[in-house]
């Protein structure tokens, strides 16, 4: 394995989870007599270029060509893409011949967002079935992953990129070299394409380590962007730090000398990663030996409730509910069931435990003791709409960085 910024054939390994399912493949009824395939998954670090990346690249057609999480579902986004959308179109003084194109599209979320203020937008989306529900919903998407013939397709149609985006997908590509020669294609010389990646900062200070999965192919911090950028013909020119999936960063590039200054927040925000140590192997190092200790903490709590004859379950099964509970080797006897509210997932089951995914009806009908929010970056979200159970005695936990009862 190379990196995939520098190509610095040795790496050097920090974190080891094991064997592991693909995230966001939930087996149904019928696929549970089939075994579902696991693979490595362990985190390295680049001393070139200072990247934290997987050793081990899934084909995406595997993991995106049908996909079950959909950005609408919760209101923290809904709010937190809409309101971004506002603060791009007000910041690039976006209009009615403006056009945008969001790489990753989802549902059109996003895209809706800038629709409200008369941009011309395009999603390109290759899970069919979310490229098909966006089309219905009026987002024009194509459905296809993101390469130089979708961009061309593009240009022919509508001309030349204002602003391109890819929030939560930058990080899940492999070859990021030619997506962003095809950004390039696409933008006109002066325009912005704007990337959205959960920080890796913020991962190491909350120990989220359950972050770590196939589509995350890499651990983003500003030091090895703003190195890529400059080795692709572009230059970062903004960052901001926003609070989604326990904590982001939002990066601004635009081509070599194209008509923004550097803002201060870049020089601010790389001196105070060198500060935290974006640059020695034992910052990353000190990060895996803190995950097992994480991983003991939980399994103690669940065990003792467990013994105390106590009840169960998860609350939102994101993605990094499959990296925790096949870490932690939770099964059927550990969870009684997972509760998540997108239809999608509903009646499916989580990979290799086959632990059952359910609608919030199912707390009426089986009140538990223990609800374990799985989906802690919503849970402000989960508690207000779960009021009622807390009242009536149920314990509301967040799993990392140890079990904590709200």
């Amino acid at each position: 394995m190379e990196c995939r910024i520098c190509g610095n054939e040795e790496l050097e390994s920090f974190l080891s989870l094991g064997m592991s399912p693909l995230a966001n493949n939930l087996p149904s009824q019928e696929d549970l007599a089939e075994e579902q395939p696991v693979f490595p998954l362990s985190v390295a670090f680049c001393d070139t270029c200072k990247l934290a990346q997987l050793t081990h690249v899934v084909p995406p057609e595997l993991m995106f060509k049908n996909y079950l999480y959909v950005t609408s579902t919760t209101q923290t986004f809904r709010t937190h893409f809409t309101q971004m959308a506002e603060d791009l179109t007000r910041q690039f003084k976006l209009g009615k011949h403006s056009l945008a194109v969001d790489i990753g599209s989802n549902d059109g979320l996003l895209l809706k967002g800038f629709q409200k203020h008369g941009v011309t937008t395009v999603g390109v989306e290759p899970a069919d079935n979310l490229a098909a529900l966006a089309n219905k919903d009026g987002v024009e998407t194509i459905n296809a992953f993101f390469d130089h013939t979708v961009a061309e397709q593009i240009i022919n149609k509508y001309g030349k990129a204002d602003i391109v985006t890819a929030n939560n997908v930058f990080a899940h590509i492999h070859d990021i070299k030619s997506v962003v020669k095809n950004v390039k294609t696409l933008l006109k010389d002066t325009g912005v394409y704007v990337t959205e990646s959960a920080y890796f900062f913020a991962m190491i200070d909350q120990l989220t380590f359950d972050a770590v999965y196939h589509e995350h192919l890499s651990y983003y911090t500003l030091t090895p962007l703003v190195y890529f950028f400059k080795h692709q013909g572009m230059e970062v020119f903004k960052v901001e730090q926003v609070n989604t999936h326990g904590g982001s960063i939002r990066v601004y590039a635009q081509k070599q000398g194209g008509p923004h200054k550097i803002d201060a927040s870049v020089p601010v925000l790389l001196a105070e990663e060198k500060k935290k140590g974006v640059e020695r192997f034992t910052t990353y190092q000190q990060f895996g030996e803190r995950v097992y200790d994480a991983q003991k903490k939980l399994l103690t709590f669940l065990a003792q409730a467990k013994k105390e004859g106590k009840t169960i379950v998860g609350y939102g099964v994101p993605a990094k509910a499959t990296t925790l509970l096949t870490f932690c080797k939770a099964t059927k006897d550990t969870f009684s069931y997972l509760v998540d509210d997108n239809p999608l997932k509903q009646g499916r089951f989580m990979p290799v435990s086959h632990i059952p995914i359910v609608g919030s009806h199912m707390l009426d009908q089986k009140k538990p003791d223990i609800v374990v929010i799985l989906a802690w970056n919503f849970a402000p979200e989960i508690m207000q709409k779960l009021a009622k159970y807390k009242e009536q005695g149920v314990q509301f936990v967040i799993p990392l960085p140890e079990p904590k009862v709200l």
